[in-house]
């Protein structure tokens, strides 16, 4: 099966084209792009640079992929874009390159949903199974975790790091790291407790939950300093990988914990 290729399209002839895939009206596509089989571009959009786009992804009019940083070190150094498989990219919403400042590369994973009007910017790292809501922004090097769901107009800090499993209200400003497995949400996030439905739509079980429910409280409602909890996170509770996976997040932190 061949590719579907509009004819007010614009495509380079160096761009790697796959089976299956649809490109709509007016799309404009660079010479260093490859798109995998059976990805649909409705109209409108444009991707440039050195991306990659996978297998059975969707993009909506007017979204813009793999244009230059808004970084102002960046000098059109050779960086990147890669997006995984079967992703859903809403209207207006764009996916810079990466800078020169970290690997080189923006990545998402797969089976993302991006609603309208987000905002990716460069060596962002977006992991698989997330939901991203309208209007949110991730500032450079921000990395979120799979299966997170991200509230709408959240504006997220360099450098954040969003855990796995982790639930952001909307109109929340993040400025530091936000623990897997957590609610959080506010003008200046704070944390909630555990986002129980979105771990029990997740087939965690009822005894993960409590085990992370005696983490929790542990760690985030005592008075115990942060490296004291830790130790006692430790040393009490059962090591399981969900546990191992919420210590090594706290410990790993740069810009602290939320």
């Amino acid at each position: 099966m061949s590719c579907q290729i509009h004819p007010s399209a614009i495509v380079d002839p160096h761009a790697a084209i796959d089976e299956g895939v649809q490109i709509g009206p007016f799309c404009i596509i660079g010479s260093d792009v490859k798109i995998a089989k059976n990805t649909k571009l409705y109209s409108n959009i444009v991707i440039d640079g050195d991306t990659t786009i996978g297998n059975d992804c969707e993009i909506f009019p007017f979204a813009t992929i793999g244009l230059p940083p808004q970084c102002v070190q960046y000098k059109n150094e050779p960086t990147k874009v890669i997006i995984g498989h079967n992703n859903l990219i809403r209207e207006y919403t764009s996916i810079h390159r990466a800078s020169v400042n970290g690997d080189g590369t923006t990545i998402i994973g797969d089976n993302n949903f991006i609603m309208s009007y987000v905002h990716v910017a460069h060596d962002c790292k977006i992991g698989n199974n997330t939901v991203i809501a309208n209007l949110a922004s991730f500032a450079g090097h921000v990395q979120i975790g799979d299966f997170a769901v991200i509230g709408g107009t959240t504006a997220i800090h360099q450098f954040v790091r969003i855990g796995c499993h982790a639930m952001l209200g909307g109109f929340s400003g993040v400025f530091q790291d936000i623990p897997p497995y957590t609610l959080s949400s506010g003008a200046r996030v704070k944390l909630y407790g555990l986002n129980i439905v979105g771990l029990k739509r997740h087939g965690f079980s009822s005894e993960k939950v409590s085990l992370l429910k005696k983490a929790y409280r542990i760690l985030f409602m005592n008075e115990l300093k942060l490296k004291d909890a830790l130790i006692k996170v430790e040393s009490e509770l059962e090591q399981t990988l969900e546990i191992k996976t919420l210590l090594e997040f706290i410990k790993t932190s740069k810009r602290g914990i939320c």
